[in-house]
Order: C-alpha cells, then sequence, then structure tokens
C-alpha cells in the first residue's frame, strides 16, 4: 500500500464504496446502515475540506499578492486570468448548444415519463424554484453589488459567500502591497506562515481522501431512487457528458499545444483533485486538493495558484454553463417550446453571468437553471415540471460538470503561468512520508 499513488487509493475508495452501495442495497436494512454507519465518514471529509477552504484562501491568496511585489504585475494578472475565464466559459456554452442540437434529447421523453418524474421530485423542484424566485428581479449585475461584504467576519462564516471573501483577500492584499515595505514585512511574514501551515493541514486531509470518498460513494448508491426512469434520460445525460468530454478533450490540447506538456502527465497530475471533485461535488471544497495539485504537480508557482485558482473556483464554471445550455434546450423540446436565435444569444449571456454568480456547491447549477429559463421565457406553468425532470439525474451529471470545472481551473493556470514566466518542473511531495512524518 505504502507506494500506491494517492490518486489509484482515491479510485480504489471509490470503487470499493460502489461495490459496497450495490451490495447494501441488496440486503434488508442495508441502506440504513449505510446511512446511518457509513455516510457520516463521507460527510466529516467534505466538512474537513470546507473548514480549510476559507483559510486556504485568505493565507494563499494574501502571500500570491504580497509575492508580486508590484501593483502592476497584479492588474496583468487578474485581467489575463478573467479574461480566459470568461472565454472558456462561451466556448463551453457554445459546445453544449451543439451537442444538444445534435442529439434533439428532448423528442424523446413521453408525458408518461414526465408525469413520474415530477411525482418523485416535486418536492426538490418547488424549494428550487423558491430559491431562484429572490434572483429573478434583481439586475443583471447583481453579482457585483454581492461581492463587497458589508461584514467580512460574517462573509467568512460560510463558504457560500467565497466572493465576497475574495473580494476583500484581494482588496486587502493590494493594500499591502501598497504600504512601505517596513510596515508591511511582519504581515507578510505571518500570511507566509499561516500557508505553510494550512497547506500541512491539506497534506494530512488528504491522507483520509479514500476513506471519505469510499463513504460518499456507498451513500450516492444507496439513495438512487428509480433507476428506471435514468433510462428516459439517458439521450439527456449523454448529450451532458458528450459536451463535458469535449471540454476535457480540448483542455488536453490546449496544455499539449500551448503548455508543452503530454496528456497523461496534465491528467496524472490533476487526477486526485478530479475524483475529490467528482465524489463531492463541489469546487469549493475541493479547492484546496486542486491548489495542491497545480502547484506541486503541474508546476504553477505559488504566486498564479494562489489567485487563480480561488477565484476560478468562483467564477470559472465551464462544465456548470454547458450543462446548463443543454438543459435548458432540453426541457424545452421536451415541451415543445421553440427557441429563436435571440433566445439562444439569451442564453449564451445569461448562463455567463449565472456561472460568475454560482455559488461553488452541489446543486447551486439548478438555481441559476432556472432563471435561464425564465430569460428565454419559458412557460412558468412548466417550469416545476421542467426543474422536476432535470433533478431525476442532476447529482450524477453534478458530480461530472464539478470534474470539469476544476480541470478548467488547473488548465487557465497552466496558460497564465506560462505567459507570465511562472511554469516550472514540478516537484510533488511523497505521500508516504507525510504520513510517516504524522
Amino acid at each position: 500500500m505504502k507506494n500506491i499513488p494517492l490518486h489509484w487509493k482515491i479510485l480504489g475508495g471509490m470503487v470499493l464504496g460502489l461495490i459496497a452501495g450495490i451490495i447494501f442495497s441488496k440486503i434488508g436494512g442495508g441502506a440504513e446502515f449505510v446511512r446511518d454507519w457509513i455516510k457520516p465518514f463521507g460527510t466529516i471529509f467534505i466538512n474537513l475540506l470546507k473548514l480549510i477552504a476559507i483559510p486556504l484562501i485568505i493565507a494563499s491568496l494574501i502571500k500570491g499578492i504580497a509575492d508580486l511585489q508590484d501593483i502592476s504585475k497584479f492588474s496583468s494578472l487578474g485581467l489575463k486570468t478573467i479574461s480566459i475565464y470568461i472565454f472558456t466559459t462561451l466556448i463551453a456554452l457554445t459546445v453544449g448548444l451543439l451537442v444538444v442540437y445534435a442529439i434533439n434529447p428532448g423528442d424523446s421523453i413521453t408525458a408518461e415519463t414526465l408525469s413520474e418524474l415530477v411525482a418523485d421530485n416535486a418536492d426538490k423542484a418547488n424549494s428550487r424554484i423558491e430559491a431562484a424566485q429572490g434572483q429573478k428581479q434583481l439586475s443583471p449585475i447583481q453579482f457585483l453589488v454581492d461581492m463587497v461584504p458589508d461584514n467580512i467576519f460574517s462573509a467568512a462564516s460560510g463558504n457560500r459567500n467565497m466572493l465576497q471573501v475574495i473580494f476583500f483577500v484581494i482588496f486587502f492584499g493590494i493594500s499591502l502591497l501598497l504600504v512601505p515595505a517596513k510596515q508591511g514585512e511582519p504581515l507578510k511574514n505571518f500570511f507566509n506562515s499561516l500557508n505553510e501551515v494550512i497547506l500541512k493541514m491539506v497534506d494530512l486531509i488528504m491522507l483520509y481522501a479514500p476513506v471519505g470518498v469510499f463513504a460518499l460513494m456507498a451513500a450516492l448508491v444507496v439513495e438512487t431512487t428509480n433507476p428506471d426512469l435514468f433510462v428516459a434520460l439517458a439521450k439527456y445525460a449523454m448529450a451532458v457528458v458528450i459536451g463535458l468530454l469535449l471540454m476535457l478533450v480540448l483542455y488536453v490540447i490546449v496544455v499539449a499545444v500551448y503548455i508543452g506538456k503530454s496528456p497523461m502527465t496534465f491528467l496524472k497530475g490533476i487526477a486526485p483533485a478530479q475524483l475529490v471533485a467528482f465524489s463531492t461535488s463541489s469546487s469549493a471544497a475541493t479547492l484546496p486538493v486542486t491548489m495542491e495539485r497545480v502547484e506541486e504537480h503541474l508546476g504553477v508557482q505559488k504566486e498564479v495558484v494562489s489567485f487563480v485558482c480561488p477565484v476560478g473556483a468562483t467564477i470559472n464554471m465551464d462544465g456548470t454553463s454547458l450543462y446548463q445550455a443543454v438543459a435548458t434546450v432540453f426541457i424545452c423540446e421536451a415541451f415543445n417550446f421553440d427557441l429563436t436565435w435571440g433566445a439562444l444569444l439569451t442564453i449564451l449571456f445569461t448562463a455567463l453571468l449565472a456561472s460568475i454568480g454560482t455559488a461553488a456547491v452541489p446543486g447551486a447549477g439548478v438555481v441559476m437553471l432556472i432563471i435561464v429559463l425564465e430569460a428565454v421565457n419559458f412557460p412558468s406553468e412548466y417550469l416545476a415540471l421542467g426543474i422536476a425532470m432535470i433533478l431525476a439525474v442532476d447529482r450524477p451529471l453534478d458530480m461530472l460538470r464539478t470534474v470539469i470545472n476544476i480541470t478548467g481551473d488547473a488548465t487557465v493556470s497552466m496558460i497564465v503561468g506560462k505567459s507570465f514566466g511562472k511554469l516550472q518542473t514540478p516537484n510533488p511531495k511523497n505521500w508516504d512520508d507525510v504520513k510517516d512524518n504524522f
């Protein structure tokens, strides 16, 4: 076991969790056993990752900005990062629209299937619609207002306000750059030390990752209901998966052509973060792992990683944007609601803004999907039905699109790192040494 790489241990935990879930789901009382005695270990893993997310952003982002030592470097880094993220999101939306119109999954949904889906998912659908009601009346640039906190301690108390935390930390870091070096040095040293301690906490949490992933997968299998309904939505799921795979291929091509790294080196380097993203469905929860892999295994220097990855976990949702494009067209097709060229442009614009405002937590994409549907004037009387239909297969697709979200973050980090000369030979840590030291 000592010589097995971490990503294989995580994958092994995922496979064993899948097998255990199938076995327990066939045993009387097995599902209850998994929920009561196995799932809590997965919840602990997610809580540990969430626990470290805000401290990691604060320590690493302030350190990264302070290391730039020049406000002009920060300006160019921020502008380039955000521009690339917006560009990749637009590509993801375009890919989603092309794939969904090539497959036309909505044509295969029958009235009987719709009725069954609604009966099973009505409560979830209504709760998501209620969550979206408070959003639809807001300004299209409300996310700019929402990103400025009125109380940093309140913002830092929940991972859902991560964009507010990033705003404060960037503001703080810029101010630290502008004060005289002698006065700012004690703070810089403090955050350097804090960053090292936080990274050590990430190392220790990752030793627990295989167990946490095992528990999450076992719980997912026993909690999955109505498997027959998944068949009715197979074409929709296939459209999303094909689109996500195309985005993955695009990332690999960019890494190979622009960065000059082999696809296997890239995929092997980011694999543990992808597996954690798959099991948690949360870019925010996966952020500590993403940052560690991008720096230690893909060779992007810390000052770039500490800025690009936290910002990406908040505003770069390539997988979620692609899903929203596919889901919108799919629902409209299922209810024979025709979309004009103007409506397609509305989808692109609204989904782009929604991806910036979407919280990096499981299921948030569905709330933003409602806003996209309302932007194209989808009939309100069918809204609950359409969302219920999507929710039937949303969990596994949410897991997959989170993988694409964090892979996009890693790719952009490498692009930005190379453009600023901040890409170097990786220096991966030995996880067995970490365990032995512990």
